[in-house]
This record gives structure tokens, C-alpha cells and sequence, in this order.
């Protein structure tokens, strides 16, 4: 079921929910549409006896648009969100997921709002913001990221081309294209306007370039205080591996979930494997 939800400072979010109203919450948060958490994996943690709840982060999806070129929040804006939709949508405090950039709201909201959680699982994501990566991390695989930005720009009103594209750069980065294609039409279905700095924050996630992230967070890590799981594809060459397991040495007793066959995407054949560890919190 999708609706929206209205935090206290007034920011509308497209929520989407699965499983049963009255169960301990799953809050997703997108990466940077919903439609990053796969739906065989939302409906795994469903029957798993969750309620889960995946969102769109602001200038995506149906949550609030204004100028994805000029975003007038932080990152910490966006973790402030993830803990008053957690707080409003239950009294408990929540599991909080985060894939991909979407990683990185999550550590910072469970870092900021310790209260509104109970658990925490980070998936293809890394310690730092956007951007040069510590020395000590593994960046972005340099001839991956040649080939996928030498891919010609797509007419961003056009479906097809768009899933295209897409499907392209999941076939670069060692994701299904196909999966890849059929999520982009989807995004595309639900992004509000075609214009390129809109669809590009619905697509790519470029809005997340212009965020302003500081400050760092990485040094706080070792202060979080709640079960954590990090789960990493083997064949990321976005975020290689090496950045899920350094979170996992710097969060006290988190788990680390390696995924041999997955890349950037959390593959449909990986769904029940990833909800039994994340229900094992």
C-alpha cells in the first residue's frame, strides 16, 4: 500500500508499506527511490512477521521535489527525516535499513537519533560521504567508472530509452540489466516530471553530489550501540567490499553478510537470505 507521510517540519514522503500494521517496523530507506529495496526482499521481511515500510528520500519519487541542482538540506536533514517518520509511524523504536547512499542517511540517523532505533542494516554502502574516500577505503573501481560515465546521456522523456540506459549501466557494474531495466520504468512511472536534474536524482542519485554531508561521521561509529548488520555484493565495483567490511570492524558486534554472486543491487535469488539475517537482530 503507497501513501505519503508528513514529517513535523513539514517534508512530504512516498512511503510504501507491506505485512501487518500492528508488527515491529522495518523502516528502508531508499537509495535513492523505495525502488532500491527489492520487492522479494520487503515481501521476505513481511512474512518474517514485520511491518515493513520502504521510502523515497526528498527530490525523489513521490516525496517531496523542489530543485535537485540546489538541495536546501543536509544530510543530517535526511537522517532528521528517517527518525520522524520511524517515530510517527510507531511508538517502538524501528529496525532502519539503508542501501547504497541511502547507507550513509542511515548511519548518521542512527548516530543522531539513537532513540528512534533498535537495529541497524547498511548495504552496499561505506563510512564517508560522497566524494574522495579515505585513504584506507577502496574507492570506485576506476575502469568501471570510465565505461559507465561514457555512456551516452538518454532523452530523460523518453521511457524507453531511459530503461535503456539503465539497463547499460547495471550490465557495467556487474548488476542484471534486465532487473535493472524493468526497476528504471518503474522509477520513471513515478518520478515527478522528465526535465534531466529530476530524473537524474530519480535514476542516478546525482542530487546526493550537491548535498552538503558534513561533518564526518565515520569516528562515531564505534559508538553505536545496537545490533547491526552489513551486507556487501562480493563484485561491487561501486562500493567495493572493502568498505562493508571496514563498517563492520568499527561498528561494535555488527555482522558482516557477504553476498558472492551480488554487485551494487541486491539480487531477487539473495531476498531470503538477507531477510533471515536481517530477522535475526
Amino acid at each position: 500500500m503507497r501513501s505519503t507521510f508528513r514529517t513535523p517540519d513539514g517534508v512530504t514522503l512516498g512511503i510504501e508499506q507491506f505485512g501487518d500494521a500492528a508488527a515491529p517496523l522495518v523502516l528502508l530507506v531508499g537509495g535513492t527511490t523505495m525502488l532500491s529495496w527489492p520487492d522479494a526482499l520487503c515481501a521476505a521481511l513481511a512474512r518474517g512477521g514485520r511491518r515493513v515500510v520502504r521510502y523515497d528520500l526528498r527530490d525523489s519519487g513521490a516525496s517531496t521535489t523542489l530543485d535537485p541542482e540546489a538541495p536546501a538540506y543536509t544530510l543530517r536533514d535526511l537522517a532528521a527525516d528517517a527518525a520522524a517518520l520511524a517515530r510517527g509511524l510507531d511508538d517502538r523504536p524501528a529496525h532502519l535499513a539503508g542501501i547504497g547512499v541511502g547507507g550513509m542517511v542511515a548511519q548518521v540517523a542512527a548516530l543522531d537519533h539513537p532513540d528512534a532505533f533498535s537495529a541497524l542494516t547498511l548495504a552496499g554502502t561505506r563510512p564517508v560521504a560522497p566524494g574522495p574516500a579515505d585513504d584506507d577505503l577502496p574507492d570506485h573501481d576506476a575502469a568501471t567508472m570510465g565505461r559507465l560515465f561514457a555512456l551516452p546521456m538518454p532523452d530523460w522523456s523518453d521511457r524507453a530509452a531511459v530503461a535503456e540506459f539503465a539497463a547499460a549501466g547495471a550490465e557495467v557494474l556487474g548488476d542484471d540489466p534486465a532487473a535493472a531495466r524493468t526497476t528504471a520504468e518503474r522509477v520513471f512511472d513515478r518520478t515527478p516530471g522528465t526535465g534531466p536534474a529530476v530524473a537524474t536524482a530519480n535514476q542516478m542519485g546525482m542530487v546526493f553530489s550537491r548535498l552538503d554531508c558534513a561533518p564526518r561521521w565515520r569516528e562515531r561509529l564505534p559508538g553505536l550501540a545496537i545490533p547491526t548488520l552489513v551486507v556487501h555484493g562480493r563484485r561491487d565495483l561501486f562500493f567495493p567490499v572493502g568498505n562493508g567490511e571496514a563498517l563492520a570492524r568499527e561498528i561494535p558486534g555488527a555482522r558482516l553478510l557477504v553476498l558472492e554472486r551480488a554487485a551494487a543491487a541486491i539480487p531477487d535469488t539473495a531476498a531470503d537470505e538477507v531477510a533471515a539475517a536481517m530477522l535475526a537482530l
